[in-house]
Order: C-alpha cells, then structure tokens, then sequence
C-alpha cells in the first residue's frame, strides 16, 4: 500500500491563473473561456423583454441541436501536460490463477479484456488510502462488493471500464475513491480552472446521491476534496460560483453541463477521469448528442469508466 503522504495534495493559493500557463492544458494562451464575470449576464436565460413564445423557440432549438456553439478543441494542435494515472500495485495478492478463477466465480464476476487485474478480497489489497478504508469500516463495509472486488484495481491501474451491475452494488465507491486517489497525484487546481473528475448522470436525483456519497468520503482528506452538482431545474447562479471557484470533482447532468460550456463558465481542459453512471439509462433517455459534445471537450487521453444496471 502506498504511503499515507502519497495520497495528499498541497492546496492551491487560489487568484486568477494566468492565461500563458493555459496552453499547458490545451486552453489556447489568450482565451476568456475564464473570465465568469464577462459571462455572468448570460446565467440569466433569454432576455425578460422576449415572449413566452419566443422563449419556448429557443429553448426548442438549444434541445435539438445542443452544444450548436460549442466548437471542439484541436488536439493535435495543442501542447498536453502528461498525467498520472496507473497507482496500483498487485504485489499483495499470492493467489494462483486457479484461486483468482474461484474467487470470479464466487462473486460471480465475468471479465472481458486483455491482462485483467486480479480482484481484490479484503481492503489491505486494494490499494487505497489508509483513511478511506477506515471510513468505510466506520460505515460497517467488512469487505468489498463484487464491483468494487473488480472495479478498483482497474480504476486504480488507469484502465478504462464498462461495470455492469445491480443497483445497491456500491458501484458509487467503485469509481469515486479511485477518483480520489488520481485527484490526489494530479497538480493541485487554481481558481478558474476546471475540475479533474467529471461525473455525469441523468436525472437530477441521482446526481445528488453521488454527491452525499462523495462528500462523505472527499472530506476525510487533507485537504478536503471539494465537489459540486451541477443540473437542471435550480438556479444556474449558484452552481455558477462553485465552478468559478474551483472543485476537483464536477457531477452533472448533460444539459445543464452544455450550458455553461458554451457559456464560457466552465472548461474541461484539466479533465482526466470521466465517469458515465447509468450510460445506458442516459443513452434511452436521448443524452447522446450532449454527451458527444462534451466528450469532445476532454482531452484524448483521459481515463473513462462507464457503468450500467444490470
């Protein structure tokens, strides 16, 4: 296991980050994608002077077409900082590949994949900080489920991921505390840069649940590890100046999420983990234009894992 100073991060200064270090990021030098103040106007929706009708017209065209002026990066075109990703470490586990098979079997684990990392059966094999394993004693978890048996040591190692599980299976932990873990070994964020985890999920309710899960764990880090939940139906204002702020950890809705990328509130050039909770139910729900859109607006090479009912 790591050591515990391994898994902390030194916290920004905070101030305005200065444009030249944006192309760091692939932000190109002199964009005002940051400058929230400029954009805050546009927070406000359509002006009060338009109709009910012609209100409606906009609302229906931003629905069909959505992130219509949102324009993606060229990658090849800009200088990407290289980032961690593989943590894990499977010098723990002394199981034959026969005992690994058993231990699939009785999970009832299925794998697909080349050089699969062998699960974890106890929380002293997974890798993961001391304090998040004392928390989830605390929470009276003995041991992990069978998505997080298997999910964590692929997460850890910076593999991408399809789970597919029940509901109730702890597939939350499954992909947040490795987040934790790939917050922690990334340069710390300064205001005006965007988050490094980004969680999207369909509806409003569930992105509330992965936020008290979050926070639960997040603030038992030193420094604590700040979130927000970003979705449709409430004040965009707020949520607006939690962004502006910084947080390590984003869990939004698609919709809400295109409207302040094409707003210039938020930029995804410091995203390194994305996470689908409930793709397939996201994908039914007709979310697959917006979340197009706002994989483009990711860098190449970033970490994804996508999870789905079973």
């Amino acid at each position: 296991m790591y050591p515990q100073q391994n898994f902390t991060y030194q916290p920004s200064r905070g101030g305005q980050r200065k444009y030249g270090n944006h192309q760091f990021h692939g932000q190109p030098a002199g964009s005002n994608n940051f400058n929230f103040y400029k954009n805050f106007q546009t927070l406000k929706g359509p002006p009060q002077q338009l109709s009910k009708e012609e209100r409606a017209k906009i609302q229906s065209e931003r629905a069909k077409h959505p992130g219509k002026n949102l324009s993606a990066p060229i990658w090849s075109n800009l200088v990407l900082e290289p980032f961690e990703k593989d943590f894990y470490y499977n010098g723990h586990s002394c199981n034959t590949p026969e005992q690994i098979e058993r231990i699939r079997s009785d999970l009832k684990i299925s794998v697909f994949g080349d050089c699969v990392p062998n699960p974890v059966v106890d929380f002293e094999e997974s890798n993961l900080p001391g304090f998040l394993v004392r928390e989830m004693r605390s929470q009276g978890f003995l041991k992990p489920t069978a998505i997080q048996s298997q999910g964590w040591p692929i997460a850890l190692s910076g593999r991408d991921l399809v789970g597919v599980a029940q509901t109730g299976s702890g597939k939350t932990l499954a992909y947040m505390l490795p987040a934790m873990v790939h917050i922690a070994h990334q340069k710390p964020i300064e205001q005006g840069d965007g988050p490094v985890v980004l969680v999207l999920c369909p509806t409003r309710e569930l992105a509330q649940q992965i936020l008290a899960v979050s926070r639960l764990y997040g603030q038992k880090s030193h420094p604590q590890i700040r979130h927000t939940c970003i979705f449709g139906g409430s004040s965009k204002v707020p949520q607006a100046r939690d962004l502006q702020r910084g947080v390590e950890v984003v869990i939004a809705t698609p919709g809400r999420l295109i409207d302040f990328l094409e707003n210039g509130v938020l930029n995804l050039f410091r995203c390194t983990y994305l996470v689908l909770d409930e793709a397939d139910r996201m994908l039914d729900m007709g979310f697959e234009p917006q979340i197009r859109k706002i994989i483009e607006q990711i860098r190449p090479d970033r970490q994804v894992s996508g999870y789905h009912f079973d």
